[in-house]
């Protein structure tokens, strides 16, 4: 079964948290407590916390390749 959702993008390309978490289908909680760890996508601050389309894209591309949560990679 799929699901529609609906995300506002800036013209820019960026996503604030809310449409970030809703096109990852993430928590919000869940999106703030990667970037604490440093294991989420890319962001940037301006005062509030953004997120581009593409930062999103590569990083479900590269997150899609593990099979079980024990393959976690580090950074090189």
């Amino acid at each position: 079964m799929t699901k529609s959702i609906e995300v506002t993008i800036f013209p820019d390309g960026r996503l604030d948290t809310t449409n970030a978490s809703e096109y990852l289908g993430l928590s919000q909680k869940t999106l703030a407590m990667m970037r604490c760890q440093g294991n989420g996508p890319a962001f940037i601050k301006r005062g509030r916390i953004f997120y581009y389309k593409e930062d999103l894209d590569a990083w479900l591309q590269e997150g899609g390749k593990l099979s079980s949560t024990s393959q976690k990679r580090f950074p090189e």
